[in-house]
């Protein structure tokens, strides 16, 4: 393998250099002048605020993007990819955030799948067993890809890069999804991988694994490369400020005593319609205004439907659902909105958001009863456009304004108007699942802290979450979610990373608390 390498002289020198590429859009210059230099057999951070341009960058050195100007270097030769597979034939390979895989398939017919180059099926098999044993990726090659955890669909991807021997492989966003044990199982492959000669860019918004894990980093700010460090030797704070350009201050939580019940599930129960869907079981919840219930799980238990069940997307099979005081159990999401109870779910392109409507088009969406965006069945398209700039300004979207589309935002950026456009209409009760996914440490504070404010102003909240720490820092009651069932709720204060770490893989939630 190209890992193999003649490492100890060559660990300090540079495998890729990027120098002064740039990439504008309409309206937008993602990359202004951008270099860095990626040494042999280190980790090393891309990092900078959303649309700060990281995600621009690794696109063009995945040849998924043509710069308009620059120049690569892969081991002091040129290097312009004319596309991803020419990349990963050149030794650059890519994990991507959201994973590429086909739930109705089984892990072997995933693999083949991403292969460039033709094989036999035994000699696939036994490289595929080779490669997870050498790095420690157990995986199930016949196991059907629908019913596997989102760190072993991690795994997937990870060997189906390897399989394609990389000197680089860039890694987006790679635990977003993971529990705390997942994660240190990453981190050990990772190492290791170094360890052998590989470079490894990684993009990430925690900080604190960072610092853990990576000998150097490359801050973003605005399209522009500002500062190159150790990031082992300055605190999160430190470099969250690089990031940014300023400081910023943590979510303050105010003490407030819970108020009526605003929101009430009895014995509630779904067979989810999905495929690999998981069936909620049995059910019960009570949601007192001036409170935030946190409700943890690893993804793939239940999340999604728990949410539906909530919003009105989808009707239970058992049990009823109250709000303040009113059978809303057969009320669809547009009678649930009228009435109070916003939601925003997890996949936000194509779920939270219509990728092809603009940003004005997909307030509509959501906000034209509550917010009086139409009259006698006309649109007032000038008062949607005034309340989407509204929220553009308020949460910091990097767009070009509010005739934008919704696909044309980075991730994170998206995820800021999609809970922006929840928040500025003042619901009585908000449920969201993956609230800060994908943004950075400034916006994630900015989020987490009106959510509490929101919760302070008397609204009851359900943030649904896979970030341990988020939980711990802005709820006062704590429910795991394991395979469609909800522990009984336990205060957070009780809690720490680790019991809850815990809990979340507790085959028998609902006694765990």
């Amino acid at each position: 393998m190209l890992l193999e390498m003649a490492a100890t002289s060559l660990k300090n020198s540079s495998v890729m250099r990027v120098i002064g590429v740039t990439k504008e859009y309409p309206g937008v210059l993602a990359n202004d002048s951008v270099s860095l230099d990626l040494e042999r057999g280190t980790i090393q951070a891309l990092l900078g605020e959303n649309g700060a341009g990281k995600s621009t960058l690794v696109k063009i050195i995945y040849g998924l993007v043509k710069p308009d100007s620059g120049q690569m270097l892969l081991n002091d030769r040129d290097f312009h990819p004319k596309g991803p597979q020419d990349a990963r034939s050149k030794g650059v390979g890519m994990v991507f955030q959201h994973f590429s895989l086909f739930d109705a398939l089984n892990v072997f017919e995933n693999i083949a799948l991403g292969m460039d180059e033709a094989f036999q099926k035994t000699h696939l098999r036994s490289r595929i067993n080779s490669v997870s044993e050498e790095y420690g990726l157990s995986i199930s090659l016949d196991k059907i890809v629908g019913n596997l955890s989102a760190g072993e669909r991690q795994r997937i991807e990870i060997v189906r890069c390897l399989l394609q021997n990389p000197e680089i492989m860039i890694m987006d966003e790679p635990t977003s999804v993971l529990t705390p044990g997942e994660v240190s199982d990453l981190f050990v492959v990772l190492r290791k991988l170094a360890s052998q000669g590989m470079s490894i860019l990684y993009i990430s918004h925690k900080l604190e694994e960072i610092r853990s894990l990576c000998s150097k980093a490359t801050i973003m700010r605005h399209g522009t490369v500002v500062d190159t460090c150790d990031p082992r030797k300055l605190s999160a704070g430190k470099i969250a400020e690089s990031m940014v350009g300023n400081s910023f201050s943590n979510p303050k939580k105010s003490k407030i005593k819970a108020g009526k019940v605003l929101l009430e599930l009895n014995n509630v129960s779904l067979k989810s319609k999905r495929t690999f869907g998981v069936p909620i079981k049995d059910i019960s919840l009570r949601l007192h205004a001036g409170e935030i219930i946190g409700v943890g799980g690893v993804a793939g238990n239940g999340q999604d439907e728990f949410l539906g069940l909530m919003s009105g997307e989808l009707s239970p099979t058992k049990g009823t659902l109250f709000l303040d005081g009113q059978d809303v159990t057969y009320l669809g999401p547009v009678e649930r909105r009228k009435k109070g109870l916003l939601s925003a779910p997890e996949e936000r392109l194509g779920h939270a958001a219509a990728p092809e409507m603009t940003l004005t088009e997909n307030t509509l969406i959501t906000a034209e009863h509550r917010m009086d965006l139409s009259k006698n069945g006309v649109i007032n398209y000038s008062k949607a456009r005034s309340l989407s700039e509204k929220i553009i300004n308020s949460l910091d979207v990097r767009t070009s304004g509010a005739g934008s589309l919704a696909k044309s935002l980075s991730g994170g950026n998206l995820q800021k108007f999609v809970i922006g456009r929840e928040l500025i209409q003042n619901p009585k009760i908000f449920v969201v699942n993956q609230p800060t996914w994908g943004v950075d440490a400034a916006a994630a504070a900015s989020i987490r802290q009106r959510i509490l404010d929101l919760a302070k102003d008397g609204a009851a909240i359900v943030v649904i979450s896979q970030d341990l720490d988020e939980l711990l820092q802005i709820s006062d009651v704590f429910c795991a979610l394991v395979g469609g069932q909800l522990s009984k709720p336990t205060d957070t204060k009780k809690l720490n990373p680790k019991t809850l770490g815990l809990l979340l893989t507790s085959s028998d939630a609902g006694k765990a608390v």
